[in-house]
Parts: C-alpha cells; sequence; structure tokens
C-alpha cells in the first residue's frame, strides 16, 4: 500500500489557499453578482387599433345613478394653448412625450421597461430620460439619461419589450417619476401601437422636437394615457418582494379622481409602507378585461388589438410571472365576463372557476402566493342581469370556501350595502353601479390583511 504523508505545515498552507480562494472567490461573486431589482411601477398594455372606436370592447356605457344625477364634469382640462387628446386619436409626429408615473417602494438605482409588445411594426426612440417630477410638467434635476445597450436611441421591433441601461437615480418611495421619451418619427401609421387607456395620470407632449430632459417641458398637449411605457424597476435589496394586482377596470382604478393615486392597489402600497413592509404594488388592470375572452373586435383588426387586452389566461405570463421581485398575486377578474354575458348561460360560473384554477396552477409553478380577490356587486350597471348576480355570488363562494387560493381578500364584504348585498354601498359608488368611487376604493384597499405579505 503507497502511503504519502504530508505535513501539519503544508496541510496548513493548502487549507488556508483553499480557504483563501473561496474568500477570494466569495467575495467577488458579491461584488460582481446581479443587482437585486424589484418593480415599484408598472401597467398592463394593450394594442391600439388605428382604425380606433369610441371606447374599449367590453366596458358597459355609462348608466345614470339617480343619486348622481348626470355624469359629473371631466376633472382635468387642459390648459389655454394646449389640447387634451383621448387615446383613441392622438398621434406622436416628431414629439416628446413626458409621462408620470407613481413608484411604491424607493430605490438607489432604476432602469425603464420599454413596450412594443402589441405593436404591429418597429418604433423607434429617439431620446429617453428619467427625473423626480418637480410639479405639473417640470422636473428636478439631476435626472438621468437613459440608454439601451448603451446606445442613446434604440428601434424597438414590433411585439419586442426592450430595457434599459440601469441608472444611478435615488427614487424615494411614493414618489411622481417623469419618463421621457421622444419619438422622431410618427405613430400615425396602419400598425397597432402599444399603449394603457384611461391611465388617470396627467402626461405632457411638447411641440416639434427633441426636448427630452429639459427641465419645463415645452407642452402643447396632455393626455391620461400611458404610451410604450411598460414598468419601472429599482434596486432595492432590502425589499420584501413584489406584489401584483391583477384584473380589470375596478383594479385599474376606474372613475378615481384622476392624478391622486386613489386605486385600491395605491391604498395598498401606502398601507405596506407605514407598516414596514417594503413590497412593491405593481397594477396590471386593464378596463374592460375578461378572464374567458376578448371585448368585441372590430371586422379585420387583430385580436390582439382589443381596447380591453387579450384575456387573462393569455396575459398572466407577460403582466404577472415576468416581473422582477414577485413574490404575491392578488387576482380581482370576471365581472365582465358575467356582465356581456348578460342572459346567456356561457361562460357559466364553472367555466371561470376553471379559468381561476389555472391562474393558480401557474402562479404555484413559480413558487408564488395567489390570494383570490371577491367580486364587487354589480346591481344596476349597464351590464347587470339575474343570470349575472347567480354566477357572481357562486363564483364568490367558491374562492372565499375551496381554499383553492393561498388566501381571501373580500372585496364584496368591504363594499357591498349591508342592506342589499347586491348594490355598492351609496357612499363607495362613483355612480355607474359598477365601479367604486374614491371612498369605495379606499375601502378595498383598508380590507386587505396586511399579515397576508409578512
Amino acid at each position: 500500500m503507497l502511503r504519502i504523508r504530508v505535513s501539519a505545515a503544508f496541510l496548513g498552507g493548502a487549507m488556508a489557499l483553499s480557504l483563501g480562494v473561496f474568500v477570494h472567490s466569495t467575495a467577488f461573486a458579491q461584488r460582481a453578482g446581479p443587482d437585486r431589482w424589484v418593480g415599484t411601477w408598472a401597467t398592463a398594455e394593450v394594442g391600439r387599433p388605428q382604425n380606433p372606436f369610441p371606447s374599449a370592447p367590453g366596458l358597459p356605457p355609462f348608466m345614470v345613478n339617480t343619486r348622481c344625477g348626470v355624469p359629473p364634469a371631466p376633472p382635468v382640462a387642459a390648459p389655454a394653448g394646449q389640447t387634451f387628446a383621448p387615446a383613441p386619436y392622438l398621434h406622436i409626429t416628431n414629439q416628446t412625450l413626458r409621462q408620470i408615473v407613481h413608484t411604491s417602494i424607493g430605490g438607489s438605482r432604476a432602469r425603464v421597461v420599454l413596450s412594443n409588445a402589441y405593436g404591429t411594426a418597429p418604433i423607434t426612440i429617439g431620446a429617453a430620460h428619467i427625473a423626480l417630477r418637480d410639479k405639473e410638467n417640470l422636473i428636478q434635476a439631476p435626472g438621468r439619461p437613459l440608454t439601451f445597450s448603451g446606445r442613446p436611441t434604440v428601434t424597438m421591433p414590433a411585439n419586442a419589450i426592450i430595457y434599459s441601461d440601469p441608472v444611478d437615480l435615488a427614487v424615494p418611495q411614493l414618489a411622481d417619476l417623469a419618463i421621457d421619451l421622444y419619438l422622431p418619427g410618427t405613430t400615425n401609421t396602419p400598425a397597432t401601437l402599444t399603449i394603457h387607456g384611461g391611465a388617470l395620470q396627467t402626461s405632457y407632449i411638447s411641440e416639434t422636437g427633441n426636448h427630452a430632459s429639459k427641465p419645463a417641458l415645452p407642452a402643447v398637449g396632455r393626455t391620461q394615457n400611458w404610451f410604450l411605457l411598460s414598468r419601472v424597476d429599482v434596486v432595492a435589496p432590502d425589499a420584501t418582494g413584489a406584489v401584483v394586482a391583477f384584473g380589470d377596470s375596478i383594479t385599474d382604478g376606474a372613475r378615481s379622481t384622476p392624478d391622486t393615486n386613489n386605486r385600491w392597489p395605491d391604498y395598498l402600497a401606502r398601507r405596506l409602507l407605514s407598516q414596514g413592509i417594503r413590497m412593491g404594488v405593481l397594477n396590471a388592470g386593464i378596463g374592460g378585461n375578461r378572464v374567458l375572452s376578448e371585448g368585441a373586435v372590430p371586422p379585420g383588426t387583430d385580436v390582439r388589438a382589443v381596447g380591453a387586452g387579450v384575456n387573462a389566461l393569455a396575459r398572466f405570463e407577460r403582466h404577472v410571472l415576468s416581473q422582477p421581485g414577485i413574490t404575491h398575486v392578488i387576482v380581482l377578474e370576471g365581472i365582465n365576463d358575467i356582465g356581456n354575458a348578460r342572459q346567456n348561460p356561457t361562460p357559466t360560473a364553472e367555466d371561470l372557476i376553471a379559468a381561476h384554477k389555472q391562474l393558480i396552477e401557474q402562479a404555484h409553478a413559480h413558487g408564488l402566493k395567489i390570494y383570490g380577490a371577491t367580486l364587487t356587486p354589480f346591481w344596476g350597471a349597464a351590464y347587470y342581469t339575474d343570470a349575472g348576480e347567480a354566477k357572481r355570488q357562486a363564483l364568490n363562494e367558491w374562492i372565499r370556501t375551496s381554499k383553492a387560493y393561498d388566501g381571501v381578500i373580500d372585496f364584496d364584504l368591504a363594499t357591498r350595502d349591508p342592506k342589499d348585498p347586491k348594490k355598492l354601498f351609496e357612499k363607495f359608488d362613483s355612480c355607474d353601479y359598477l365601479h367604486p368611487a374614491d371612498a369605495g376604493y379606499k375601502a378595498m384597499g383598508e380590507a386587505i390583511d396586511l399579515s397576508l405579505f409578512k
């Protein structure tokens, strides 16, 4: 038998060398390792066809609530010399967009994700910039120019998303950011444009030319829609994670007061931070969205170009599972499937339950916690039927009792009239019998048990 004797000195030296290599490698890995990115703001994109229709398919028309009398006047008007263009008719030609978004958590670095996900042609960004918003169309210094793979311009292919390079920018929590995008070409083409309509946040459109990074944007127009934006991420190593609020117009905050951040996910973000729970809150609501189908599609229009977005099952991967730092999902979907069916027996409550189970399976396959939210009352809405109410009650009962979801958030209980549970409580109703007012969204945000996220 061959015996090899190793001296203690040699062994000690070898161990020290080995340990030194290990320590050095670990330290190098820590320095060179990837930043921990977490989403602080997001929206859910849709495709805008260039033969626009007046309103998003699937959204019921306004129905006057006898308590309110007449529809309220638009709360925001453009100042003299500016236009206020609705999304279906707005085009950008050799102009700069200054788009305002509101953060949830803060971080030491930032990056912006741009989206041409539903675009049918390439679109060029001639310059981009990010800064803290001062007020209206004014920004604070210093901001940061955005580059893309080291370049100041980028052409996004059709159906693509693009990440900006990270920038060193101290992003506060619950703050407004201004993201400038200069579009040297025009959106007035036959191609579908990627947007989020009904943002409830005023953004600004410049006069002709590249005005990215100017302290005061020379604005000639305003809009309450986001164009080509998908998400803002921050480096937040101490963040707990991120929760995606996945739903339709009620998650999107429809009929809440513009420019006040009074959607229910906004209330959740503020409550989490007030309790020291650092979680990004990402809003993936789309007005008119359905679980199982798209809205009515104009003849010859690509189904991806529906104003109400593709169905929830189709968009779950993009709008939920791909978000950085995500740990939790809240699902509030199904009222548009129910309402638009009118008296039609399909989709049944069982059909919707089966679809919810699919969302749960997808979330669990990615190690996420997923919570089911009960559907809020809709008696009096333009698409209300007793048959639809029966489906809503059946779906809500399953959400509450099946234990299929990891937890339940009872928005129905939080917003219904205790004397007539099929109705929204009067003080929570925005006057269309379907969408909550600011007070209703506040009640929803406060109904969420924060221990679900600890």
